[in-house]
Parts: C-alpha cells; structure tokens; sequence
C-alpha cells in the first residue's frame, strides 16, 4: 500500500474501516500516474487492472465498483461487488461485513458514512448534478436508520477557490433552497460563480438530519503531485474512496 494513501480522520466505531488513495502507488504512466483505478478514462486496461489489484490486496474483497452517471441510485455492495459489469449507480451501501462500498473521484465529492453501531456503511459519489439530484439524501435514506444517528465524512474535492460554474448551477441550488446562496462567490467574469461543494453537501445533509460531518477540507485541484483533478489537467485518472465493516 502506498505510504500515503490514508484513513479518515472521523470517529466511526471500530469495525468500520475507510481507506483513501491517492495518485501514488500504482503502476500507471503518462497522465494517468501511477494509481488511476478508472476503466473509462484512456488508461491502459492492463494498468488499471493491475493498480485495482494492488488495492484488492489491502481491502477483505473486490470493491463494488459502479458506472457513475452523476445519479442518485443506491445499491447494496454485497448483492453486486465483484459482478463484472458494474451496476449504474452513484452510491452503495453495505451491512454485510467484508463488502466494500467504492466511489471513484477527480473533482466530485465523495462522501462515506456509517452509522453509530457500525451496522451500516455507505459511500456516495457526489458532483454538483448528484448533489442537486439528491445523491446524499437518498443515500442516506437507503441506510435505514435515523439520520441522527449516522455520521459522514467529505473526502478530496475541488475546492471553492477552484470550481468556476455558470449562474444556472447557482440557480438549480438557490431555487431549492435559498440558503445556498452562502456556497457561491462572485467569480472575476459575469455570469460566472465559484461553488463550494463541501458547503452545498453540509448544507443538504443537515437538511437531512445528518449533523455530524467531517473532512470537507483538502482541494484535488491545487495539489496536482497528490490528487487527479479533472478541472485541472482533462485527461487524468480517478481516486477511491472506500469503506466497509470488518467481522
């Protein structure tokens, strides 16, 4: 395992168990190094297979990898993990001890949860269009328990400074809910805004219930040595973020 991959820094109960990877560790080249687990994005399909199995070797089985289509279906990592053909989702959930919930990322927000027993796990991949969809509340409601009782965790994503919109993605979030507003700032064209996609994402899970939320703190865009950024460089590689129980 890469020395600096890493585990969130949340207070989830003992056996649940979240891991991050970064774009080290992996066998990758070109704009794709060294550890891009997407299929999808030009790399070699060898390469990706490999780096996949280096992450295979530190996880208790094949992570439920999904087609992500900016959505908001959810589904259960045991009943689909290691099914060749990934199913078209954005989120997973797991009570099974051992399946493993996976996002991928380059820019959009991942989200994991869990809840205070360690009974349910979660990981949801959420842009601007999931978070506006509902990715997180149906994630959320998936879990089947009181959102007061679960706990979440925002993982690497474009930061505020970085991620320029057009005044329709304000408008999709303000007209739901004025309180967005707080999330956009002016940006130096008209008709352009910077959206903080960690603060659109608190603001929706306390909607939900959901008060307790960590992270939330780290930019893949101004970090090009550690993290793939889409915004930044187009052709690049994706991140994961994973979580599941341990027996």
């Amino acid at each position: 395992m890469s020395p600096d991959w890493f585990e969130p820094d949340w207070p989830a109960p003992e056996r649940v168990r979240a891991l991050v990877t970064t774009r080290h560790g992996g066998v990758s080249e070109g704009p794709w190094a060294s550890m891009n687990l997407g299929g999808h994005v030009g790399d070699s399909p060898l390469a990706v297979a490999r780096n996949r199995a280096i992450l295979r070797a530190v996880v208790p089985s094949e992570p439920c990898w999904l087609d992500q289509v900016h959505g908001i279906e959810v589904c259960d990592a045991a009943a689909v993990g290691g099914d060749p053909v990934p199913p078209r989702a954005d989120a997973s959930i797991a009570r099974a001890a051992g399946a493993v919930c996976v996002v991928m990322t380059a820019d959009c927000l991942p989200v994991l949860f869990c809840d205070d027993e360690g009974a349910v796990v979660a990981a949801a991949h959420a842009g601007w269009r999931g978070l506006a969809s509902g990715i997180l509340d149906a994630t959320v409601a998936r879990m089947n328990v009181p959102p007061a009782r679960i706990i979440a965790w925002m993982g690497p994503a474009i930061g505020a400074d970085a991620f320029e919109v057009g005044s329709e993605v304000r408008e999709r979030f303000v007209t739901a809910d004025a309180g967005a507003a707080r999330a956009f700032q002016p940006a130096e064209l008209p008709g352009k805004w910077y959206a903080d996609l960690f603060e659109l994402a608190r603001q929706r899970l306390r909607a939900i219930g959901v008060d307790r939320v960590y992270g939330g703190d780290v930019c893949t865009f101004s970090d090009p040595l550690r993290w793939f950024s889409y915004r930044r460089d187009g052709v690049t590689g994706r991140l994961a973020s994973l979580v599941w129980l341990s027996d």
